[in-house]
């Protein structure tokens, strides 16, 4: 059985980032950092790229934006959710970029909530 971890590097001023890794952590190990304090040098890493998206580094391999939900879906064991964001392609990024760019729309607060409730 694959070890069920991975690091991520996230926007830790973001309620929906934070929500989603929570949810994630139900079912998966997961060595989060927030990208605004993490020694991103170390995981040869630049600020533009964790400002951009998120960051999950999966057996030596960095994952970014929906590669990397897709991966960390997998890992979860959303396999199907997880085949659905890799087939979406290009579809997928720019799904991922209405979302990270519009963090504060009615649809990502409603998903926040929804992923908040999922894990109490």
């Amino acid at each position: 059985m694959p070890d069920k971890s991975a690091t991520v590097i996230f926007d830790g001023e973001c309620r929906f980032c934070l929500a989603s890794l929570n949810w994630l952590r139900s079912n998966l190990d997961i060595e989060a950092h927030p990208f605004q304090s993490a020694d991103l040098a170390g995981f040869h890493l630049t600020r533009a790229q964790c400002e951009r998206e998120v960051i999950a580094l999966i057996d030596g391999t960095v994952y970014g934006g929906a590669q990397a939900v897709a991966q960390l879906l997998a890992l979860r064991g959303n396999r199907g959710l997880s085949r659905c964001v890799r087939a979406s392609g290009k579809l997928g990024d720019v799904g991922y970029h209405w979302v990270a760019t519009h963090r504060n729309s009615l649809p990502v607060k409603a998903l926040t909530v929804l992923l908040e409730r999922a894990v109490r």
